[in-house]
Order: structure tokens, then sequence, then C-alpha cells
């Protein structure tokens, strides 16, 4: 008889008490088995013919190969089973073992009748399936081994000549991204050829696979676009969750009824007009978690305001204008709304982009980069960047960038400049997008006017930081001012802020609003640069007063635009402010010269100003932006090859060419004689003028009273436009340059250009004068022409 100590019989009764869970235990293991089978084989075979059962197994000789890689797995499937099996029948006998030595202790509940011997059943079973697999899988390659042969050879098609490296390429890196195995590569020769001919393009049709497939989803026809006012599907779109969505809401229920007025003001002035409706897709990749978003009440002090602002309104033209919008703020919904396969982007979309734009940010970019792969080339047409400090077409081109010391961080997407739409109109390279600050009616205005407090002013700056070093001015403001501040603390006032402000820390909206219509000055620590704050504050009647910077701040000199896509030169906190707005609204100093800082404060103390808002920033004037570049930009069609240096032949095929002389100007324009090929901007609106050395297109038409239009430079990048300018070439030369089409006066030697891509407005050189195309604006509203609307 077998004696067992007091442990031997804790352990036995233990291990009894936890049979019937461990008698479930294998009943779940059994039935998981089962469903991860089935699974198994039906993503296998689903993948490759949908109108298959997942059971059913196929070894003809129409896909040999790939039906022996899903028999070898469904082979290395049952050896796993049959392990499992095994180890929970090892189990089984040892509890079987301690039951036996435990006869003297009765049990509650025994063990069903036959349950090892149904177990060890189910393991006999699944082992001579395993068997007839192997035996079928042999089967399968002999007979497979003189047909595969020949039916999944690198066919040499000269019509496809990069089949065999990318097949090649296929077999050493396949597995680099499950996106091959979601389109059915396992590792053959027919499973590479298949997806190179069928997902891609690199291999030909092959003659042996059944071509039918379902067909492309029809591409919807045209309809109108009509105005809304009701925001409320919009406010479900943005959805919750975040408190950036949280701001952005309230943003678009505020200036809701702003919106529904420019709607009908809009409508007013296109007459019922045709405006096509769009499929937009807006994707905020700043808000993504991939990109780190952690906005919250706290965190809003310091986040990218100025961008959440701007995105709100983006959201809201888009809305109003009529457009059929879906909105992503996270990957996963930018892969749903794509349709993009799982996996890191390797392999494209098989179906046509449901979309006809695609609005998003830097980080969207590389979001959609990495998922996208090769189908972000074929699309990118569709896109438009919003970008905050604008992108030139030097740092734009990554062949050129590269070769020319352009290189950043930020830019070599090969994009059409003009897909780069910023804030504030930096370049008119770049798409001027904008956003819109509240507009206030004459009796609110008339109401700030009469509650101004003359010797109060707010500081614009929320972080401490910001204060760090301006005690200087600050005294010398105080002695004039009471001084506010909006400075965001937790526990304790930072010591950073001078004792005699008036701090409200971080402030609600509508409770920022209230201080500045009160206030008469809104005073500038030069940064952030380029903020919506100052056009608000100039909006609700403040005098924004800011820093000048000797020497401009750029790339060169100022770690902010370090890596920036730009070498714009920024001479003040608010550049806009400065040039475009200026006094009485906008006063800049030199903060470090004492005497000139006193005398404008005491200047401002004198001035009085009424509550000013450019049309540009209106809710009226971003919808005829917004609309006009949705109508009218096109950077999917084909363009116009650009001439060769020596080509004799006129554009127009006259003699004289299509450039004559304007009345009372030292510019050309285009003969209306002349058949204007389709532009947007109308041709009819091109100025063409000569720049002097080491001075930008931008600078040249700004000095007419213009502004830089790089749709028209491909038409005057023409030996005709050199001569007709009166240009003295004793070559012409055509290059990748980003400051061509032009011409130096010492060497006489004359450049064209030969990458589209690289016109550029912004470009200058100390060597060459410049050919630049110049349009007039209308009022208000730099990034329209006259006749653009």
């Amino acid at each position: 008889m077998i004696e067992l100590n007091t442990d031997g019989k804790i352990m036995v009764r233990r291990c009894l008490v936890t049979f019937k869970p461990f008698r479930i235990f294998v009943v779940g293991i059994g039935f998981f088995s089962l469903c991860f089978l089935m699974t198994s084989l039906g993503g296998q075979f689903s993948a490759k013919r949908l109108g298959d059962s997942p059971f059913t197994i196929r070894t003809e000789v129409l896909g040999g190969l790939e039906s022996r890689g899903v028999l070898r797995k469904i082979s290395d499937m049952l050896e796993v089973i049959m392990k499992r099996v095994d180890a929970l029948l090892r189990l089984c006998t040892v509890l079987y073992t301690y039951e036996l030595m435990a006869h003297s202790f009765p049990l509650t509940r025994m063990p069903p009748v036959g349950l090892f011997e149904r177990i060890q059943a189910i393991a006999q079973n699944v082992s001579n399936m395993a068997v007839r697999m192997e035996q079928i899988l042999q089967h399968s390659m002999a007979v497979g081994r003189g047909t595969a042969r020949l039916q999944c050879e690198v066919p040499k098609d000269p019509r496809y000549p990069d089949c065999s490296s990318k097949v090649d390429w296929m077999r050493a890196r396949w597995t680099s991204d499950p996106c091959y195995a979601f389109y059915g590569v396992d590792g053959s020769d027919c499973s590479f050829l298949v997806y190179l001919s069928e997902v891609e393009w690199f291999c030909p049709p092959l003659a042996w696979r059944n071509h039918t497939r379902p067909q492309p989803p029809k591409v919807p026809g045209k309809r109108q676009a009509a105005f809304r006012t009701d925001i409320s599907t919009l406010l479900e779109q943005v959805g919750t969750g975040k408190e950036s969505l949280s701001f952005m809401k309230r943003r678009i229920r505020r200036l809701a009824a702003q919106w529904g007025t420019a709607a009908h003001r809009l409508d007013g002035k296109l007459r019922g007009r045709w405006r096509d409706q769009k499929r937009i897709l807006v994707h905020v990749g700043f808000l993504t978690e991939e990109s780190g978003d952690v906005f919250s009440p706290k965190v809003l002090k310091g986040g990218p305001l100025g961008e959440m602002v701007q995105w709100a309104d983006i959201l809201s033209a888009l809305h109003v204008l009529g457009h059929n919008l879906k909105i992503s703020v996270s990957v996963k919904e930018l892969q749903g709304f794509l349709g993009v396969p799982p996996g890191r982007g390797s392999c494209p979309l098989t179906g046509p982009l449901p979309f006809d734009l695609i609005y998003t940010d830097y980080h969207g970019l590389q979001q959609m980069k990495q998922h996208m792969g090769l189908s972000l080339k074929k699309y990118k047409c569709h896109i438009r960047v919003i970008d905050t400090f604008g992108t030139e077409p030097a740092y734009n081109h990554e062949e050129y960038a590269t070769l020319h010391g352009y290189r950043t961080n930020w830019g070599y997407w090969n994009l059409n400049s003009r897909q780069f739409m910023t804030m504030f109109p930096h370049t008119p390279d770049n798409s001027f997008m904008g956003f819109v600050s509240e507009e206030l009616n004459e009796t609110e205005k008339l109401n700030i006017q009469r509650n101004k407090v003359d010797d109060m002013a707010v500081v614009y700056g929320k972080e401490a930081s910001m204060w760090k070093g301006k005690e200087k001015f600050l005294q010398i403001l105080h002695r004039y001012m009471e001084i506010h501040g909006t400075v965001y603390y937790e526990t304790q006032r930072p010591p950073e802020v001078p004792a005699f402000v008036k701090n409200h820390g971080l402030l609600p909206q509508q409770e920022l609003q209230q201080l500045l219509r009160k206030a008469k000055l809104f005073i500038g620590f030069g940064f952030p640069y380029e903020g919506p704050a100052p056009l608000e504050a100039i909006a609700n009647g403040c005098i924004f007063l800011q820093p000048k910077f000797n020497p401009p701040h750029s790339s060169l000199n100022h770690e902010f635009f370090r890596g920036k896509p730009t070498s714009r030169e920024v001479s003040s906190q608010h550049p806009y402010a400065e040039q475009y707005i200026g006094r009485p609204h906008v006063m800049t100093v030199d903060y470090n010269n004492s005497q000139e800082f006193d005398s404008a404060i005491r200047e401002i103390m004198r001035t009085k100003v009424e509550p000013y808002l450019p049309y540009e920033y209106t809710c009226e004037g971003m919808l005829e932006r917004v609309h006009a570049y949705i109508q009218h930009q096109d950077f999917c069609a084909p363009d116009i090859p650009l001439p060769l240096a020596n080509s004799s032949k006129t554009r127009s095929g006259s003699p004289s060419g299509p450039f004559i002389a304007l009345p009372n100007s030292t510019g050309l324009g285009w003969s209306s004689s002349v058949s204007a090929p389709p532009s947007w901007p109308p041709l009819s609106a091109l100025q063409l003028f000569i720049s002097k050395e080491a001075q930008s297109c931008v600078e040249a038409c700004h000095h007419e009273g213009l502004v830089c239009e790089p749709t028209f430079f491909r038409f005057i990048n023409t030996k005709e436009a050199l001569s007709r300018s009166e240009v003295q070439c004793e070559g012409v030369e055509t290059e990748m340059n980003h400051i061509f089409p032009a011409f130096s006066v010492v060497r006489k030697e004359c450049g064209l250009q030969k990458e589209a891509l690289l016109f550029s407005c912004a470009g200058l050189s100390a060597k060459y004068r410049r050919l630049c195309p110049c349009r007039d604006f209308r009022k208000g509203q730099v990034a329209l022409c006259k006749d653009c609307l």
C-alpha cells in the first residue's frame, strides 16, 4: 500500500478540487484550436479564391506552388495541435495517477467516464489527419515539379523590364512587410508573379490566372455643392474624447453665425454658379497619438493653439461650402478611410482613391507616407498640406535640396509648392489658406471705443519663460500703463512675472476677448512668431506693439527657424501685421532702444484707433479663397512640357511672340490677340518684370504693387520672354536652378528652368536678375487676382 505524507495529501486534494475547471480548460483549448485552424484555412484560401469554401483543398496545377504552401502550413498547424493534445494527455495521466494514490480520500465529483479515452481518440484522429496532409503535400509537389517550373518562370517581356529584378527583391524581402502576405504572397515564385502582375504593375498578366475580378466601385458623378448653415453634422464628425477636439468644437459653435452670414454673401456673389461637390478627407495629423497629442486643459496654455484655430476654421469653411467631409484624428481612422492594407506601407492601394482632396499637415503627410507606400506617389496630387511656416521650392525638391544644401527634416516632398497652404501669405510660392478672427458689428465697435481704458496694456505671453529678461522695457511701460498678463501657473505666481503686473492666469476665449476689448495696447515679446492673437487684438480695437528684429531672424541665425524649409527672413514678431496692416494699428520698434520704446508708448497713448480686421481674415474672405482653390486648383492635370533652350519656336506660333508692352509700365503682358493656354489665374493677369540683382521676385513684384504668381513661370520660361525683355544672351542654358529663368548682365549668360517644381518666387542671387511673373490682386484678398473668383 502506498503511503502519502501530509504535503502529498494536500497537493492531491488541490489537483482534484480543480479538476472541473481543468476539464473546461481542455474543452476550451480544443474549441479554440479548431477555430484557429478554420480561420487560418479560410484566410489562406479566401485571399486568393473568394468563391471557394475555406475548407476546399485544391491540388490542381492552377496555382500549384501557392496550394503547396497552404498545405504545408496546414500540416504544420496540425502538428502543433498534436503537441498540445499530447501535453493534455500527460497532464490528465498525472491527475489520474494522483487520483489512484489518493484512493483513501473519496471524491465528491468523479471525472466523466471515458474522458481520457475520448481525448486519446481525438489525438489519434489529428495524427491521422497530419499523415494524410503530408501525403497530399508530397503528391502535389511530385505533380507540380514539371508544370510549376513552366508556369512560374519569370517572363521576359520587354514591356516589363523590371519584372525579373522585382521578383529577386520579393524573394529576399517579401517577409519585410505583412502587407505582402495580406495579398497572398507565401514565398513561392508563383505568388510573387501573381502579386507583381495583379497588385503592382511590374510583371505581365499570367495566362493561367483567372483574371475575372470584382469590378471596382464606380466613381460617383459630379454633384453640385450647396451652401450649409447647420453645423450639427460637422460637430458630430469632429468627435469627442480629446481636449483639443473640444477646443475646436467650441470655436466652431462660437463662429457658426458668422460663417452662415458669409455663406449667404458669397452665394450672392457667385449668382448660382455651378460648384462641384468634392469628397474631402481631413486628416489632422498633429492631433494623432502617433504624433504626441498631449493636449489637456493644462497643456493648452502652451500648445499649438494657432494650428487648432486654423483647423477648426478649415473644417467650418469646407462644411459651409457644402462638400462631403470625412474627418480623421488617428492613424487607424486614416487607414480605414483610405482602405490601405495592413503593414508598413510597402503595398499600394488596389482600388481608386475614395477622395478628391485630402487636407493634412506635415505629421499627417509622414503618416500617409508610412501607410500608403507607393500609392502616395500616385495620389499625392490630391493632397493639400496645412503648413504654418511655409515651404520654398528649393527645399521641396528632394534631389535639388540634397545637392545644394537645402535639405531639412521638413522638406523634400516633391509636391507642387502651391499644395502647401499657410496661415499667412509668407511667400506666393505657397497657397495662402489663413484662418478667421471674430468680426464685430457696428454696435459692438462703438461699445468698444466707448469702454476703452487708455492706460491699460495686455502682454502677449502665456508662458512664464517668455517674460525672462523683459524687465527693462516693462518698467518703461509701467510708467504709463497698467500691465495685465495671462500667464498660466498651478501653485504659485511665476517669479519671471514682475509684481506690478496684474496676472489673470489662463483665460477662456470669451474672457480673453473681454480683456482685449478694454485694453488700449497689446504688446508682444518677440515670440511666438505669427500667431493669431495679434489679429484678434487689433480686431478688438487694440494697438499691437512688437519688437523689430535687427538682423532679421532666419534659419541662419535663429534656432526656431533652423531646419525649417524656408530661407525667409523675419523682420519682426508678426511680419504680416507689420507689412499688410501697419500704423496706426501696428507699431514695430527696437525694444533695445529705450528712447525709441518710450517714444512709441507716448505716441500710442495719444492715438485713437477703431477695431480693424483685414477682409482676408473674415469668414467671407476665407470662404472666397477656399472656394477658389477647390474649384480651380488642379495639380493632377498633366503639365505643359517646358520648352528646350535651343528651341526657336514661339509658344504662340507668331514671330513676335505672345508678349506685348504694358501701357505706362516697364513690364510686359500677354497679348489679347494670342490664344491663352488654360491657366488659373488667367493669363490676362500676367505682368512680366525684371528684378534687380540680389532681389527676389517677391520683392520685385511688391515694388510694382503686385504679387508674384508662380503659376505663370512656365509661360515666361522661354527665349521669347528673354528676347522681348531686351536681355542680351550669348548663350541660353537649361538646368535645375531655383533662380531660373534669369540672366547675368556681366557674363551675358541666360538660363531657363529645367524642373517645373523649382519655379520659385522666393529665390534670389547676387549674380542674376530674374524674370518675374506678377499679377494684380483683389482689395483685401492678396491670394486672388481681380478675375480669379
